[in-house]
């Protein structure tokens, strides 16, 4: 359970009196809060902000932290928790959810709690708890003074939808049941901790769009990926895509179909096109698909439903026939692209492949060419189905390596990379999208990417886009049914394989490491990347992270690291990203790429940062979620950072 370190506000003061005094600090400029998860409605993790910026940055120092109390260390069941959340500015509140569900607001200029609710979740059922972001609606039919002018939209891990009051976390009684909505409903059987919802809804012209988390690889008749939306007011249903093939029959009995594809992560939408931007995971189980026929139709996309009916309008495939859990995890980010003819309503959708593909948002056609490759064939079991070629993005170029060798294997000595080097021998490395084999087969990208959930932040005055690209190899094997049962008889352990019940093929899967606990392919492991998207060309790539927190000192190299959690982009030139195992947030200055300041955490930061400033009199407060991740190795926390420059 949590442990006991719930309640109040740890305010921190850095005041050395060894340390440069700062400079001069203009504190006049734009305001500005922080609308959504992404900022605003496009997703562009963007801010015009500019009392921070590259002169000042430097001077940053710990406003106020906030301790939640809610995180799982693992000491009392194999269940850990990871604090991802990025804040939103609502009704004058910080307001934030923990792992747990809970939705708290705070006071953005103190840390000092306003309110709390707790919606009671189990977090024993769960492996992992997590909760990346609540949304806000503010209702036109009520006054500003009225319960629920504004409320706070949330998801549950237990597949409930809640409404709150943005002032008093108290529950809008007109939305659902008593401010709760059912999502369970159509669904059908659910393994505790199977199904619920980790992102932020979308919350589009008095719609609340939301997919849902369904656990990867459990089984082939996992509950279905069918993305819904309600009324903002009253919770009503008011359409439901269920992601099958145009011409399939729907469930029977008001059921939606099973094992479909699912829309885990935070969508975006625009209004003026009347779109809602959908990226999918791939057909359930993720490495073997020879069951799956034409329901792969909608897998590994970015699918635009119709805002007024849900009904597909276009879909743009990364990935076909999807066997390598390579689905596409974070939101699309909206912009408009200068055309030869003038502005064209664009989007970028990073996949964890290391791809960008640039395409027009109303039409899904790239802006850029893309190509269809021949890719490996070799490997492939007898009963699969591959497609003999992918699509890959000319520019910007991939931000991935293609390929791993023998030759490439890294190590610290040359003991541990002898041993790297005879690791990947012994599997088939013959290049990106080599099939899942019964000899082992070494994926690179592994199975996080590339591009994860914390997708790319754009500044729309530059036309900058900012990425943080992790390269980590996984080692993939294929088990015969009856092979996995005699090896766990007794049954599996909860990590390292997968069952992907209902196939001939369980699955052994496992980070590529070398004997000391390293990458077996060469650094850097973590990277952040700027590019040009008039042209699509790479600006400059910086190294991401460092082994501290990893290895002991002296060991504490720059080499990058693992890294979950997006940047954040201001108009003062400054990208801020948490992300890695080490216990940093970072500044780099984004016309450079230079890493221009960090700050040490109470643990890894795999969350987003976000920014505001509320008034010509205020401080511009730079906020992030500090929890670690019991996969990436990183300690759990609860800790919310706010750091503001000296002064005022």
């Amino acid at each position: 359970m949590a442990t006991a370190r719930r309640g109040g506000v740890a305010v921190v003061l850095l005041a050395l009196a060894c340390s440069a005094p700062p400079p001069e600090i203009d504190y006049t400029g734009p305001v500005g809060g922080w609308d959504a998860y992404g900022a605003d409605a496009r997703g562009a993790r963007w801010s015009p902000l500019t009392q921070i910026d590259a002169s000042n940055v430097e001077h940053l120092e710990v406003a106020w932290r906030y301790d939640s109390g809610d995180f799982l260390d693992g000491s009392d069941s194999i269940a850990t928790s990871s604090f991802q959340t990025t804040p939103i500015i609502a009704a004058g509140s910080l307001v934030f959810c923990t792992p747990f569900n809970r939705v708290i607001a705070l006071d953005p200029e103190t840390g000092e709690e306003r309110w709390s609710h707790d919606p009671g979740i189990d977090v024993s059922r769960f492996y992992i708890t997590n909760c990346r972001g609540v949304s806000q609606w503010t209702d036109p039919a009520r006054a500003g003074d009225d319960v629920c002018h504004t409320r706070i939209i949330t998801g549950t891990l237990d597949a409930r939808l809640l409404a709150l009051d943005a002032r008093t976390g108290v529950p809008c009684a007109d939305f659902g049941s008593g401010g709760s909505v059912d999502l369970s409903g159509g669904i059908g059987d659910i393994e505790p901790g199977e199904y619920g919802v980790t992102s932020a809804p979308l919350i589009i012209d008095g719609r609340i769009v939301t997919g849902s988390m369904v656990l990867d690889n459990r089984r082939v008749d996992s509950p279905g990926g069918v993305v819904r939306a309600y009324d903002a007011r009253s919770g009503a249903l008011l359409w439901a895509w269920d992601p099958i093939p145009p011409d399939a029959e729907p469930g029977a009995d008001g059921q939606y179909t099973r094992g479909t594809t699912n829309a885990w992560t935070t969508l975006v939408g625009d209004a003026e096109l009347g779109l809602v931007y959908v990226p999918t995971g791939n057909t359930s189980p993720d490495y073997w698909g020879g069951h799956r026929g034409d329901l792969d139709h909608y897998s590994s996309a970015l699918v635009a439903l119709d805002l007024g009916s849900g009904e597909p309008r276009w879909r743009f495939q990364t990935v076909h026939h999807d066997i390598w859990d390579y689905d596409v995890g974070s939101p699309a980010t909206l912009f408009d692209w200068p055309g030869p003819a003038g502005p064209v309503p664009a989007l970028a959708q990073a996949t964890k492949l290391g791809h960008l593909f640039i395409l027009d948002r109303a039409t899904g056609e790239p802006l850029f060419p893309v190509e269809e490759r021949p890719v490996p064939m070799e490997g492939r079991v007898a009963d699969e189905v591959a497609s003999p070629t992918q699509p890959f993005p000319t520019r910007p170029p991939s931000l991935h390596p293609s390929k791993l060798d023998p030759e490439d294997a890294w190590g610290f000595t040359p003991w541990d990379r002898a041993r790297c080097r005879a690791l990947i021998e012994s599997a088939r490395s013959d290049g990106i999208f080599t099939p899942p084999s019964l000899e082992g087969t070494i994926q690179f990208p592994g199975m996080v990417g590339g591009m994860n959930w914390g997708g790319v932040a754009v500044d729309p005055e530059r036309l900058l886009l900012v990425v943080n690209v992790q390269r980590i190899a996984t080692y993939i094997r294929l088990i015969p049914r009856e092979e996995f049962e005699r090896m766990f008889a007794d049954g599996a352990p909860e990590f390292g394989y997968e069952p992907q019940g209902g196939t001939p093929y369980a699955l052994e899967r496992r980070p590529l490491l070398s004997p000391l606990g390293a990458p077996c392919n060469p650094p850097p492991w973590g990277e952040l990347v700027g590019i040009d998207l008039r042209g699509g060309e790479i600006l400059w790539r910086s190294t991401l992270g460092t082994t501290r927190d990893l290895a002991p000192w002296p060991l504490w190299l720059r080499t990058g690291t693992p890294n979950l959690g997006g940047p954040l982009l201001t108009a003062g030139g400054v990208a801020f990203i948490g992300a890695t195992t080490d216990h940093f947030l970072r500044g780099f200055d984004t016309r450079s790429g230079d890493e221009i300041w960090r700050h040490r955490l109470p643990t890894a930061a795999h969350a987003t940062p976000m920014t505001y400033r509320l008034g010509p009199d205020s401080r511009q407060y730079v906020v992030i979620a500090s929890g670690g991740h019991g996969i990436m190795g990183t300690p759990p926390d609860d800790a919310l950072v706010a750091f503001a420059l000296p002064g005022r």
